[in-house]
């Protein structure tokens, strides 16, 4: 009897939360309650670990604290306002500032990098270059070839006196922060934090959510030189991974004001968690921009704007008219983006994925085949490339605006990680993006209709119910 009472009170309340959790999807709701309603005790044990949102009440006000008081890119002296936008690409614009409230700026100009280690060797020649300070933020930072050159060149710059500010994620990062390098840099001059501390996983969980991360990857040089994109500090061997390698990357080099409104990102994050107050940088006069590109910074994370990365993706889907290349290493989207790329291929835009062949995360491996057929139905060219692990996040539209940052098309990045990306409105940048997703595809097979609708009956169940386990995390 007493057994049937705890029974019976534990859905109870399991249920209750589930139902009453603000900004949860009803097929996320519906997936929680099954696993109470199926095992109650490992359900609502398992909803109080991952079923929240939440990195913690005073995590949360710190960090929200952080960004809404630093002083704004915007206000600085010398700031350049973008140009007039295409009226075409104005609400693509308005609805990153709607997400994170920078501005569209103009007066950049961008770079791509041609593979992994020549990033790495740009960064790292960027940071011997300093004059004042230099901000690095990276969700993984191994200890390895590439790894141990930017430290090594971070520790460079801070003994000849340049600011050198380290911040990682501390999970994702775990093993640089407990060896000797991360030591190293400290005793060097660096000024080195951890982001979103576990501590004690057991008191963590109580407080927040353990796997809500920085998935961030940010450098800022002395205010004016900003990287974004998909890269790692770590080598395109990824050892920790080895047998998946080499991890294929694409990473953008910036310079202009948007570098800016990566430097106050950094900085929320940054003073968020329990580093100094450096918004005194934010203040700084701008250094005259010559003409240049339209660009904004569209951050999103926790404490951001519930589903603000899957609006952003959705946005630029439906407003695509002539073209559209994804690549993303993770897709397990929610019904609204699914049903926006279908939408896009029927409407006649030439709509293209690029998927890695073998992914690390045999889940969402499984789970985004389980969309294939609908998406080819509708007309999506499919690739899975076959080289390595295509870990590119990039998205290129009409030959004239591109997306490149940290965020996946999956639920982790739509509602769980905190993640960076620029958005750019300029035909050359988005050629030569559109030209390196396009060499992607010599090195991949393509998907047909008919090799989905052969795959055994197993496969599909393992996909199928793969892709129902996706809405519980």
């Amino acid at each position: 009897m007493i057994f049937m009472i705890l029974h019976i009170v534990v859905v109870a309340v399991a249920a209750a939360h589930i139902l009453l959790r603000p900004h949860r999807q009803p097929e996320s709701r519906a997936a929680w309650l099954v696993l109470v309603l199926t095992l109650p005790y490992v359900g609502a044990l398992a909803y109080l670990l991952v079923g929240q949102t939440s990195v913690g009440r005073k995590r949360m006000e710190r960090l929200h604290a952080a960004f809404r008081d630093l002083p704004r890119p915007e206000s600085a002296p010398g700031w350049r306002a973008a140009p007039r936008l295409a009226d075409r690409h104005e609400a693509l614009f308005s609805v990153g500032r709607s997400i994170s409230f920078y501005p569209p700026t103009g007066g950049n100009s961008a770079r791509l990098l041609d593979n992994s280690n020549a990033a790495i060797d740009a960064m790292i020649a960027d940071i011997d270059a300093a004059a004042d300070h230099v901000h690095l933020l990276f969700y993984i930072w191994l200890a390895d070839r590439n790894g141990t050159k930017v430290a090594e060149a971070m520790q460079r710059a801070a003994r000849r006196g340049v600011a050198c500010r380290v911040l990682v994620d501390d999970l994702g990062s775990r093993d640089l922060v407990r060896g000797p390098l991360w030591r190293d840099m400290i005793a060097a001059g660096v000024e080195a934090r951890r982001a979103l501390v576990i501590g004690n996983p057991l008191l963590r969980a109580l407080i927040g959510r353990i796997d809500l991360r920085n998935h961030r990857k940010i450098a800022v040089i002395d205010n004016r030189i900003t990287y974004c994109g998909s890269q790692n500090c770590a080598d395109p061997e990824f050892l920790p991974k080895a047998k998946f390698a080499p991890w294929v990357d694409v990473l953008m080099r910036f310079e202009g004001p948007v570098a800016r409104q990566n430097q106050h990102l950094f900085a929320s994050d940054w003073l968020g968690n329990g580093g100094t107050d450096i918004g005194d940088l934010l203040r700084r006069p701008m250094e005259e921009a010559p003409p240049g590109f339209t660009a904004q910074v569209v951050a999103t994370g926790p404490t951001f704007r519930n589903s603000a990365m899957p609006e952003m993706f959705e946005t630029l889907i439906y407003a695509a008219k002539r073209s559209l290349f994804i690549t993303t290493p993770y897709y397990v989207p929610d019904a609204a983006m699914q049903a926006a790329l279908c939408a896009c291929a029927n409407r006649g835009v030439d709509t293209t994925i690029v998927f890695p062949a073998r992914n690390d995360d045999f889940a969402v491996a499984a789970a985004s085949r389980s969309y294939y057929q609908d998406l080819l139905q509708a007309g999506v060219k499919i690739f899975e490339y076959e080289a390595g692990l295509l870990h590119a996040k990039t998205l290129t539209m009409d030959g004239e605006i591109l997306l490149i940052g940290s965020a996946n098309m999956d639920r982790r990045s739509f509602d769980l990680n905190y993640e960076n990306n620029i958005l750019v409105e300029d035909a050359e940048a988005t050629a030569a993006l559109q030209a390196r997703q396009e060499t992607y595809l010599a090195q991949c097979r393509r998907i047909l209709p008919d090799a989905v609708t052969r795959w055994p009956v197993g496969r599909r169940l393992w996909n199928n119910a793969l892709a129902i386990i996706g809405p519980v995390l």
